[in-house]
């Protein structure tokens, strides 16, 4: 795992970049990709009851995770289509995650800049109600890699498989730990009249975006309705707390899985512009052990070093779709740089919402 000294780009600390994997995959790919060469992807093809529907939620079933290659598709639209052969109901926002802008009908973009790295995470770890599934639908991407030679195109997507990192994880005093006392996810989110016309240095989120009003009141009523603690601060700076277990019941495997990453520390800011030069302390989220105590070095890149562990790449072409548990398997990517010309967009489909249970005493 690398260390990137001090820099331009994060001058006030030490960055651990992620790995993304060690070269070698959780999952062979036969496992979980679907050639869709096959199979007509027309409305018919693509009806709940028809041939590719019932392998994708079969392979979903086994294993948490289908990639859908060849499948010809151009529009989001019908790509959306074929991810909803397993995601089925679609999330309804109410307020509470980080909203992102629509690219399609129930189609929303990655929401993050292309030239920062995502660490690993579950989506929507960060609040009371999460969701189930979230699938990435390909259509513009980069060059893939070049079969046979082992290497990775540089618009993948990685996934790592929670399963395995929890059992590792348990395994040692750091997981215990984490066990024993929870984690708390500190977010910071500005008013949006505060910004009004000024560069929004230190913004990742306004909270009239994320709850989607314009009421303080409201906010603060939607974000109890997520269990979230509600503080202002100066400037309308609406200030959310969250306490809950690092770990979450996943009733399919009847047990408890790490739900947890450090993709809401402020370590998910080393490379976002505007924001990776402020102390982690300023930053627009935070996260620490349940009892508010802070994670050391060593225990941060621990944890980073898990998930790298058993991670792997996706590799995009146009009109893939990627079906992702949120319990099994979590997702990040490396930060992309753009050359003329090029062009790198995904899709984003989230599945229904469900209120998060926590661990059961009986699931270890």
């Amino acid at each position: 795992m690398a260390i990137v000294e001090h820099s331009e780009l994060a001058p006030l600390a030490d960055v651990i970049e992620p790995a993304w994997w060690s070269g070698a995959a959780p999952l062979d790919a036969a496992e979980y990709t679907i050639d869709c060469g096959g199979y007509p992807m027309d409305p018919a093809g693509l009806a709940h009851d028809g041939e590719l529907g019932r392998r994708m939620r079969e392979t979903f079933d086994r294993v948490g995770l289908v990639h859908l290659t060849n499948t010809g598709l151009t529009e989001l639209v019908d790509m959306r289509a074929a991810a909803k052969l397993v995601v089925g109901r679609e999330m309804k926002y109410v307020g509470g995650a980080n909203p992102r802008d629509n690219l399609a009908p129930n189609v929303y973009e990655v929401g993050a800049p292309l030239s920062a790295w995502l660490h690993y995470h579950h989506e929507m770890a960060y609040v009371g109600r999460s969701t189930r599934v979230i699938s990435f639908l390909a259509s513009d991407v980069l060059p893939p890699a070049v079969p046979g030679t082992g290497g990775v195109g540089r618009g993948a997507t990685f996934v790592s498989d929670s399963i395995a990192a929890t059992d590792k994880l348990l395994s040692t005093p750091f997981g215990q730990k984490l066990k024993q006392l929870g984690v708390c996810y500190h977010r910071n989110l500005t008013d949006r009249d505060a910004f009004v016309g000024k560069t929004e240095y230190g913004v990742y989120n306004h909270w009239q975006k994320s709850f989607d009003t314009d009421d303080p009141e409201h906010a603060a009523s939607r974000a109890r309705d997520q269990r979230l603690a509600v503080e202002w601060g100066p400037d309308r700076l609406l200030k959310t707390r969250y306490y809950c277990s690092a770990f979450e019941y996943f009733a399919h495997l009847d047990r408890n899985v790490l739900y947890s990453s450090l993709a809401d520390h402020g370590m998910w800011f080393d490379t976002w512009p505007l924001v990776q030069h402020l102390p982690y302390e300023e930053r627009p989220l935070h996260m620490t052990f349940g009892d508010d105590s802070e994670f050391s070095p060593e225990e941060l890149q621990e944890w980073i070093d898990l998930y790298d562990e058993f991670g792997m790449p996706l590799d995009w072409r146009r009109g893939d779709v990627g079906v992702i548990c949120n319990y099994r398997w979590a997702h990040g990517r490396p930060g992309i740089h753009l050359d003329d010309g090029e062009a790198r967009k995904l899709g984003v489909v989230l599945g229904d919402q469900y209120d998060r249970v926590g661990v059961r005493s009986d699931g270890w």
